[in-house]
């Protein structure tokens, strides 16, 4: 098993605009679930804004082992929430390990 995880700072500056970006890549990516075989499990979660400094957005998914993950990033359907994500972030962080 493998746990992908990704962090997201948001581009936009206003909170509106920023609560509306966060709720729309959490919408998309965690329909990918029932999209891509091999994802075992899949969150995302927006900080809690109490300390500044912190990333906006978390991701948060399991998959059965390494070439599921691998699928999972090449998958069309990623590719294309990918696109929207880039439009609406300035940064991002990714780990991936071993469960």
């Amino acid at each position: 098993m493998i746990r992908h995880i990704v962090l997201f700072r948001l581009a936009a500056e206003d909170d509106t605009q920023r609560r509306e970006d966060a709720a729309e890549i959490a919408s998309r990516l965690e329909a990918l679930h029932t999209q891509i075989p091999g994802i075992e499990s899949i969150r995302v979660d927006r900080d809690l804004g109490l300390v500044d400094g912190h990333w906006d957005l978390a991701l948060v998914s399991e998959h059965e082992d390494n070439a599921a993950l691998e699928a999972y990033q090449v998958h069309p359907a990623h590719t294309e929430v990918f696109g929207f994500i880039s439009s609406v972030i300035r940064d991002r962080a990714v780990v991936d390990y071993a469960l």
